[in-house]
Formats: C-alpha cells, structure tokens, sequence
C-alpha cells in the first residue's frame, strides 16, 4: 500500500456541521476506495492567495491515508463533485518524507568532517 494525503480547501462561507460533515463525506470516499485513514489535520481559516468562487478565505485540511496506486483516481472523481470543496488535490507522499528522519552515528561524523580546502 502506497501513502497519500488529501488536500481539501473547504468553503468558510458554510456552517461548522456543514464542513464536518464534508471531510466526514471525503473520509468516507477514501474508506469506500479501500483506503485506511492514518491522520487528519485541520489548519483552520486561512486566507487564500487569489479569489476563488469570489471567496477570500477558505478551511484547510490535510487528510492522510494508505490505499492501493487505483484509489487516489477514484476519491479525485468523487472529490471532484462535492459541494462546497473548492480545490482538492492527492499527493503520494515519498517513503523519507513519510518516516521520521533518524541521524546514525556515521552520518553525523561525516557531517562533521570539513574537507582540507575548507579548513584552510
């Protein structure tokens, strides 16, 4: 299974339950795809950098989630028509930038070697 994240730029215009139940209804695209959800995070408000639909500003989340290469297709065709979604977009996410970054002992001492024209 490969990792995604889901980008979805929620209206503000629209009620709190309203947008809960958006990113409820997008969960439930990627579950329905064979997707396991691991992580949602909400940024909140935010102010978007050009108009879009004559909006200024929108609500921000980032849905992470594991599925097979066929899913990401099938949840953008789904996204796609939802009311009140502004913009979406499915990433896959690399293995480094999915995994915490671990520092060995051999990488840190070859950090720290200063090659000879540097030194002088």
């Amino acid at each position: 299974m490969n990792k995604y994240e889901l980008a979805l730029v929620v209206s503000a215009k629209i009620e709190d339950d309203a947008r809960a139940a958006v990113v409820e209804r997008a969960k439930s695209y990627i579950t329905r795809a064979n997707g396991v959800i691991t992580n949602v995070e909400e940024w909140g408000k935010r102010r978007l950098a050009y108009e879009i639909q004559y909006q200024r500003e929108a609500f921000y989340y980032f849905i992470h989630f594991e599925a097979e290469s066929s899913a990401p297709a099938e949840i953008e065709k789904d996204v796609r028509i939802m009311d009140n979604v502004l913009r979406y977009l499915v990433v896959r996410q690399d293995e480094e930038m999915a995994a915490p970054v671990t520092e060995t002992a051999e990488t840190a001492e070859a950090a720290e070697e200063v090659p000879a024209e540097q030194a002088e």
